[in-house]
């Protein structure tokens, strides 16, 4: 039974969410009744990795001790309806036979990804995977992640295989199991039947006894263990709620669609850029283009592509702060305004970005190898990410639409990006589709909202976009300027696909 606030008797209730990002996490309480959805932020705190002999950690312990700091400043307030916990996506945790974590969980950017698809046995190749998951062929994909995990000592160990978000809500209640929209993301879920593929597993070699029993957002998922009750300061009893726990299926769960047939960017670490279908997209051309079927709420589809999103401009940030020049956003992006437009482009995708590092060198390397000359200033990397960013939103929103059969009207651009005016204009002149930006915190008000409607103050899932369509501060930006420009752009970087493919250079399909 659920605990009610002091205002529950008005229609009115709060909720907690924890929301785990890459590089961060926070827990924001949300305050939902009729015609309200307020949000006020409790605690923030860092998401350091650790980089052990081994490999590239998550400090998950840091994690979850920032978690319930968080849940004591909510504690101080009052109670809450319940708590919902959302994180990123493909990472896990293995438990032994007692319960006990074993080791710190890997992070997704250790080396150890490289060469994934390699180690697939024969007869179960990427072809036969996307067949059955629909997923998106990433290196860090917890498949590939699982298949160089199992040759070690904590694998012989291992009895439970809990994603990030059940982690941590395990750790909170004691219970287990694994969140749908999460799971949907591990390439060992068979995206037409949405439950965990025994085909796949063992095919694999891996044991079904480690993945626990599917949990679908709104379903209970325990209460406050007491000790975790008595730091908090939180009533004994209170309630857990399961939520869409990855972040990016919270996020489109909140996106403020008033209209039906709609494309959504949700933009921070990375741009996931995509549709909303009823149904899977698993033809070959579909793997092919390497688009990935994920569970979203209610048994949708978010069919999308993964970008290299804002990591790469927070990277070069981090660089030229570490080299003593630290420059606010702010005047970074009047420099980008005022730089020469198009005067170099790159594939935010290629391999070469992904992993941490002197991202404006590597920028430098790509442009050099691809016949173009770096910029000189950090207000023209920053435009070169930015405008590479609106170009790759573009051809990718442009495809999905291609392979699902759909023509959206609107691009909605959820998530930290979205304060970005210039990423959201350039997406706009690019896509020539008007684009609607915010909410900022869609991840957390789709958490607070999921949790909302399994306590009957939301009815669905049109009725929570309204209520974000109608409570929160959205903008508006119509296309401007000549396409053709933004198509010249395109063709290069189609150049440099080309020229990687003959060997000559370019970047990484």
């Amino acid at each position: 039974m659920a605990v009610k606030s002091n205002d529950s008797a008005a229609g009115e209730a709060v909720f907690a969410a924890v929301d785990l990002g890459a590089t961060s996490g926070r827990v924001i309480t949300g305050r939902v009744g009729p015609g309200k959805l307020e949000l006020a932020e409790a605690h923030r705190f860092a998401n350091t990795p650790v980089r052990l002999p081994d490999g590239l950690r998550w400090d998950v312990l840091a994690l979850y001790q920032g978690m319930l700091d968080g849940l004591r400043e909510v504690g101080r307030t009052g109670p809450v309806a319940s708590i919902g916990v959302d994180t990123w996506a493909v990472d896990y945790g293995l438990l032994d036979g007692d319960g006990a974590l074993l080791g710190l969980p890997f992070h997704y950017r250790d080396a150890r990804n490289s060469g994934a698809a390699e180690r697939l046995p024969d007869g179960c190749g990427v072809r036969e995977l996307y067949a059955v998951s629909g997923l998106q062929h990433l290196p860090f994909n917890t498949v590939f992640q699982l298949l160089a995990h199992r040759t070690t000592a904590q694998w012989e160990a291992a009895r439970t295989l809990l994603l990030m978000p059940d982690l941590l809500v395990h750790w909170l209640t004691g219970s287990v199991g694994a969140e749908i929209t999460n799971a949907s993301t591990t390439g060992l879920f068979d995206a037409r039947s949405g439950d965990w593929s025994d085909a796949l597993i063992g095919r694999l070699g891996l044991e079904r006894a480690l993945f626990p029993p599917l949990r679908e957002p709104g379903a209970p998922a325990g209460t406050l263990l007491p000790h975790v009750a008595e730091y908090t300061g939180l009533p004994g009893g209170t309630p857990v709620t399961t939520v869409a726990s990855h972040d990016t299926a919270s996020a489109v769960a909140a996106v403020p669609a008033t209209e039906a047939d709609f494309a959504y960017i949700s933009c921070g670490t990375w741009s996931l850029a995509g549709l909303e279908l009823d149904g899977p997209v698993l033809s070959e051309e579909s793997r092919a283009a390497n688009f990935t079927n994920e569970r979203g709420v209610d048994g949708t589809i978010r069919y999308l592509r993964n970008i290299m999103g804002m990591w790469l401009l927070e990277e070069c940030r981090r660089v030229w702060e570490r080299a003593g020049a630290p420059l606010g956003l702010g005047g970074l992006l009047a420099d980008a305004a005022g730089s020469q437009p198009f005067a170099a482009v790159i594939d935010p995708d290629d391999a070469s970005f992904l992993a941490p590092g002197d991202m404006p060198a590597r920028i430098d390397a790509y442009l050099l190898r691809t016949g173009q000359t770096p910029p000189r200033t950090p207000g023209g990397y920053v435009r070169c990410v930015l405008e590479s960013l609106a170009l790759a939103h573009r051809r990718t929103l442009r495809r999905a639409a291609e392979l699902a059969g759909r023509d959206p009207v609107r691009i909605h651009l959820v998530g930290g990006g979205s304060r970005n005016e210039l990423l959201c204009q350039w997406t706009a002149d690019a896509s020539g589709l008007p684009v609607t930006a915010g909410p900022a915190e869609a991840t957390a008000l789709g958490n607070i909202l999921l949790q909302a409607r399994a306590h009957g103050l939301v009815d669905d899932l049109s009725g929570m976009r309204r209520l974000v369509a109608g409570t929160q501060d959205l903008r508006h930006y119509e296309p401007r300027g000549n396409r053709r420009d933004w198509d010249r752009a395109e063709d290069r970087i189609g150049l440099r696909h080309d020229q990687a493919a003959a060997g000559t250079g370019g970047a990484t399909a």
